[in-house]
């Protein structure tokens, strides 16, 4: 992945927040909060990249700015919903954006179709002038297609456009989201360096006031510089492949000196006179050759990649569906890093040997992969894995828990020598799903002060449901001017000690507790001092308690 700098990102927010005050509009960010935000540029993650950028560029933006802030994959794991409108536009927002994305979580899904479209929604772009701008350091993980919803948002809107930041994609996953941008007049700008995207702003989003139109001159002479570029050496040139080309000055040692422009596709251009450096790059492999233009000279170099094509389709079992939620990781022959995608995977890569992980859930499959220059592959990935959804019972028979307090922690069944067991995954709330490898676990179900382990075995393939019933009921406990409320067993152990079951800092506490009785202490301090009160919970039925 090409180095993306701070600096990157806070130009891109200084611009489009100028743009969207100059065209007096209404202006949403939205900004990816999935977990490959995660993924680190010159050693930093990328999320620190964004909030910082967020930091140093809102202090900048004019207060009379209506900015606001979406955000997606920013409370749930593997979520095509989890869609925030985290800060409305409003004026004088800046502070407001500047602590929600200092606050957020990073690790859900790529919903940027359906992120895109909730934002265009709450600025009322069917009636009203409206700007979204997405920034995205990933492609789509929804099964949805950014390039219709363009087309979609454009035809039904009076005056909408979006604007598409690649945050670190390369040009082929560029290509991928740039249709959304492009379907609705707006521009799609690769942040791959500062120089490239600078140059972008200035013809894009900045939109100068336009020059006066010159006089009619001549025609100037055709392109002297028409480059091609194909897989392997012998192979056919390739065309719209989303390839990218890179011209540089030549230092005095022929090393890549000051960039000249970053074209893609089809380029063809009028080099002045000189030595350049041309790195021509698609996917993850990369050609680079030196070249001399001379005057009157028109250069038509090839650039060989010596790279293939690799199809990967990771399922969690034999003959399932393709996972839109797996992790595909690619190490490659000269990278400085792996290369890191979601779901059904299409990557160019250097010919070698490919080491490939995928990964669905908490199950892991690996290999080792030859690609040849010019070779496609298409590989089905079995992680192996079955499907595990679980939940909980107040009592056998009764009320679900329905509450995001809910707590699931995932543990292999064999212990340790030392009597521990090895948490695998964890997850909150109801209907939590798990993707676990063939074997036998051990679900660990907490609400409150009520616990209980539920074991279970999984089978590649097959999904089940895993109930486990908490025996306990809701303890609902009332003492006006109370200071505190505490819990305790009424059972007093051999020492002549009460469990403590937990404590509250209000007049009133609600908790679940275990079936069975207990002794509630309320301290009012120096407005009454302590008293108790006896309570009793039933499994599945709610107990209301008042202490005067």
């Amino acid at each position: 992945m090409k180095a993306v700098t701070r600096g990157i990102l806070a130009s891109v927010f200084m611009m489009s927040a100028m743009a969207a005050a100059d065209a007096a509009d209404r202006t949403i960010i939205v900004l990816d909060a999935s977990g490959s935000m995660w993924g680190q540029i010159d050693g930093k993650p990328k999320l620190e990249i964004a909030r910082e950028a967020l930091r140093t560029v809102l202090k900048t933006v004019p207060a009379d700015s209506e900015l606001g802030l979406m955000a997606y994959g920013h409370r749930e794991k593997g979520s095509c919903t989890d869609i925030e409108l985290v800060v409305p536009p409003a004026s004088g927002s800046a502070s407001a954006i500047t602590a929600a994305a200092d606050g957020m979580r990073f690790l859900g899904k790529t919903p940027l179709s359906a992120a895109v479209k909730l934002a265009a929604e709450d600025l009322k772009y069917t009636e009203e002038k409206a700007t979204v701008i997405l920034i995205t350091d990933g492609l789509e993980t929804c099964n949805a297609d950014p390039c219709a919803l363009g087309r979609e948002l454009k035809q039904s809107g009076v005056d909408f456009t979006a604007h598409v930041v690649g945050f670190g994609l390369t040009a082929e996953e560029g290509r991928q989201v740039a249709c959304l941008a492009e379907n609705t007049g707006g521009k799609y700008i690769q942040a791959s360096d500062a120089k490239a995207l600078e140059e972008a702003l200035v013809q894009t989003v900045v939109a100068p006031a336009p020059a006066p139109v010159p006089a009619v001159e001549p025609a100037k002479p055709g392109f002297n510089f028409v480059p091609e570029v194909t897989m392997a050496a012998g192979g056919e040139p390739l065309k719209d492949a989303g390839n990218a080309w890179e011209i540089y000055k030549a230092g005095a040692d022929g090393t890549k000196g000051e960039r000249v422009t970053t074209e893609y596709n089809n380029y063809k251009g009028s080099l002045e006179p000189g030595n350049y450096i041309v790195r021509a790059t698609l996917g993850e492999a990369a050609a680079e050759q030196p070249l001399k233009v001379e005057a009157g000279q028109v250069y038509k170099p090839l650039y060989v990649l010596n790279a293939g094509t690799l199809i990967v389709r990771p399922r969690p079992s034999e003959g399932a569906e393709v996972n839109d939620g797996a992790t595909v990781v690619v190490e490659y022959p000269g990278g400085t890093g792996p290369s890191t995608n979601y779901g059904q995977t299409k990557i160019v890569l250097p010919a070698g040997e490919q080491k490939l992980t995928v990964k669905i859930g908490e199950g892991e499959a690996s290999e080792a992969i030859q690609i040849a220059a010019g070779q496609t592959i298409e590989k089905d990935v079995v992680v192996g894995v079955g499907h595990v959804l679980v939940n909980a019972l107040y009592a056998d028979g009764g009320e679900k828990v329905d509450a995001s307090g809910l707590d699931v922690k995932i543990y292999k069944a064999d212990k340790r020598i030392d009597g521990t067991r090895e948490q695998v995954t964890y997850a909150f709330g109801p209907d939590a799903k798990f993707d676990l490898s063939a074997g036998a676990y051990v679900a660990v179900v907490k609400m409150d002060q009520a616990e209980v382990e539920q074991p279970f075995n999984v089978r590649v393939g097959e999904r089940g449901d895993v109930t486990a019933v908490l025996d306990a009921g809701v303890l609902a406990v009332s003492a006006p001017g109370a200071k505190t409320i505490k819990v305790f067993s009424a059972k007093k152990d051999i020492q002549g000690q009460r469990k403590d079951f937990g404590l509250g800092y209000d007049e009133k506490h609600q908790v679940t507790l275990p079936a069975g009785d207990y002794v509630v202490e309320v301290d009012r301090e120096a407005n009454g001092g302590k008293k108790e009160g006896i309570a009793t919970v039933h499994a599945g039925e709610r107990s209301e308690v008042t202490i005067q």
